[in-house]
């Protein structure tokens, strides 16, 4: 008797530059496509929701109380979330990531509801025309697994811990966090410009400082993102001066052997 042919496995081995992929498509996105199951019917049901990453990575959501998806979430905290926006050519052959979650609602006198309303502002600032309305409230998705396809022929399985921070290495940031981006914006704008149109190559703009993390920098301006990594993570809040003034050191070289 012939033997069943076995299943080919498609998924590839996780490495270090597919957990920086992925986690890069967490940080970068400003919005995500969020699939609940409705309450009456049980049919999934997606909806395009704007984004902001926890210190930790964990994506976070506002949302009326009004709309479906915030009655999909009170009946059933489970969801879905897919990041990546595609580019020129085949939408199909850019990333996206598909992140398996569960959803917490914060409570509003919360310190973490205080710190993800300014964090979700420094990145969507449009909303603070609605963003204390009583029937709104934060999201954290609680990653629990992801499925990440890189392009044609590049699928990996990851878990929660290849994507979001121990609490152990992020924790000591939570009381630093606001003054640094505040002196960074206020006080070191040009060393900014440089992080983002020099190292991560984005356009030139009007960039700021919209947080920060152990991993890295996330910078704005308007509409456009960039994410600067660290070449090393930070370890202790002390660890970040040193690491901007390298990178600024660096931006400053590199520009200087291009305008050579």
């Amino acid at each position: 008797m012939a033997e069943t042919p076995k299943k080919k496995d498609v998924l590839q081995d996780v490495d270090d530059a597919v957990r920086r992929q992925a986690k890069g498509l967490m940080r970068l996105a400003r919005f995500g496509a969020l699939a609940v199951l409705e309450p009456e019917t049980g049919h999934p049901l997606c909806s395009r929701v704007a984004l902001v990453c926890d210190l930790d990575g964990t994506p976070v959501i506002l949302a009326s109380n009004l709309s479906g998806h915030s009655a999909g979430l009170a009946a059933d905290s489970r969801c879905s979330l897919l990041v990546g926006e595609p580019g020129k050519g085949d939408p199909l052959a850019h990333p996206r990531m598909t992140l398996f979650s569960v959803a917490r609602k914060l409570a509003r006198d919360s310190d973490e509801h205080a710190r993800l309303r300014r964090r979700y502002l420094a990145r969507h600032p449009k909303a603070e025309l609605y963003v204390d309305f009583p029937d709104f409230a934060f999201y954290r998705l609680e990653v629990e697994r992801a499925s990440l396809n890189g392009g044609f022929g590049k699928a990996y399985a990851l878990t929660q811990a290849d994507l979001i921070l121990d609490p152990e290495s992020w924790s000591a940031l939570v009381a630093f966090e606001p003054g640094a981006v505040s002196h960074m914006n206020e006080d070191h704008a040009e060393a900014i410009k440089l992080y983002a149109e020099v190292l991560c190559k984005a356009p030139q703009g009007s960039w700021r400082l919209a947080g920060l993390d152990p991993e890295g920098l996330d910078l704005q301006a308007g509409d456009l993102s960039a994410r600067l990594w660290f070449d090393a993570p930070l370890t202790a809040p002390g660890d970040l001066r040193a690491a901007l003034v390298d990178l600024a050191g660096k931006a400053r070289a590199t520009l200087a052997q291009t305008d050579g």
